[in-house]
């Protein structure tokens, strides 16, 4: 199949044909394939930019630079989201492989982006980056005022389970000067890792 149709599949309604393009474009791509798909970001055909969305992660590394610009730049809310959720596919799809210091740097940034789109999406995307970010979050949570942000932060570090991000949430629920969501949600978390955990040792 040509670029040109495989551009075209990307918009079927079939998951199973989206997909087929999806993976011949990022094994296949020529020097048009990832700015034309980053044209695609802020597609209001949601399907269309989803399908983009899991192209670029697809390809991985060489749609960092890229997606790290987009996700810093762009004045759209749409592709600056979009953008971070392009680098969360790149870590889902590459999970043994270290994540460009480049795109850790940008969805650090992110986190504080004003729009919650932007910074949640960022959070999800760093959840998925896993061990090399967890103090990045860290700092994220201890100094930003935001409730959802924060909430959104003690999810992605119980994602990971990093002793480092558990030390921080114990103490977290502990504190009583903690916004009282923060601090419950810091809790329910620390619960649902333990009971986690409990249930691995079993298992072994």
């Amino acid at each position: 199949m040509s670029t040109e149709e495989l551009f075209q599949q990307l918009k079927h309604p079939n998951p199973n044909l989206q997909n087929q393009a999806i993976w011949e474009l990022a094994e296949n791509p020529d020097e048009t394939t990832i700015p034309r798909l980053m044209s695609i970001l802020d597609e209001d055909d949601t399907n269309y930019r989803r399908a983009a969305v899991k192209a670029l992660g697809a390809i991985g590394f060489d749609s960092v630079p890229p997606l790290v610009e987009a996700l810093l730049k762009s004045d759209n809310v749409t592709v600056r989201g979009s953008a971070a959720k392009a680098l969360a596919q790149v870590a889902i799809n590459y999970p043994d492989d270290p994540f460009p210091a480049e795109g850790v740097q940008g969805l650090t940034t992110a986190l504080h982006d004003p729009n919650p789109v932007v910074h949640i999406a960022a959070v999800m995307a760093m959840g998925e980056i896993g061990t090399p970010v967890v103090d990045a979050l860290i700092e994220a949570l201890q100094t930003t005022d935001n409730p959802a942000l924060a909430i959104s932060i003690v999810n992605a570090l119980v994602s990971i389970g990093d002793e480092r991000g558990v030390a921080v949430l114990t103490a977290l629920s502990q504190d009583e000067s903690t916004d009282s969501y923060v601090r419950e949600s810091a809790n329910s978390a620390l619960s649902r890792l333990e009971m986690t955990t409990k249930f691995q040792r079993q298992e072994q």
